[in-house]
């Protein structure tokens, strides 16, 4: 239970890769971590699995009732629908925002470093991507690599669904007391 005692919000809308919510929830809640899934909306979510709608998840809150003060780290997943309608959702921005300037883990998968560029966090950071992104976070000042997962002081980044146990693995060890140095505010 290397993360028992900390709390992580999953920050999703419908059109989430399936698998890019399911997979890191699972492997931090069995880590000892309570994880919320956090939306704008309330009740339940559509995921987005491979080439179909997938299944529902609950959404535990609302950007309304959360702040970054009650989470140790933040994890976007991808697909192409979810990043893309939240990257126009300030309250979603401000949040991402926050748990970053507050130096803790923010972890992004596939198509979510749009939301990584949208607000900045991308700049001079060593990130990697879905592949088709590649040329918009190069452009907004990223670093990228094709790596399996790439970590810059707290910012854990991944390709694809390929990639989630060694994604979901690099969140935990980055969440462990002292793990990483305490970066710069963007």
């Amino acid at each position: 239970m290397q993360l028992s005692g900390k709390k992580i919000a999953i920050l999703a809308t419908n059109g989430f890769e399936q698998s890019e919510l399911e997979v890191p929830r699972d492997r931090l809640k069995a880590a000892g971590a309570t994880v919320d899934i956090v939306s704008p909306e309330g009740g339940e979510i559509k995921g987005w699995d491979k080439k179909n709608w997938g299944r529902p998840v609950k959404v535990d809150k609302t950007l309304d009732q959360v702040s970054a003060n009650e989470y140790d780290a933040l994890v976007l997943p991808g697909g192409q629908i979810n990043p893309d309608l939240l990257r126009i959702n300030d309250k979603a921005l401000a949040f991402i925002k926050d748990i970053f300037n507050q130096k803790k883990v923010v972890a992004a998968v596939c198509h979510a470093p749009w939301l990584l560029i949208e607000t900045g966090i991308i700049k001079d950071r060593k990130v990697t991507s879905y592949k088709s992104i590649k040329t918009d976070v190069v452009n907004a000042g990223g670093k990228w690599e094709d790596s399996q997962v790439v970590v810059d002081k707290g910012l854990v980044t991944s390709r694809n669904p390929g990639d989630l146990e060694a994604f979901s693995a690099k969140i935990i060890e980055e969440m462990m007391e002292g793990k990483h140095p305490q970066r710069s505010a963007a």
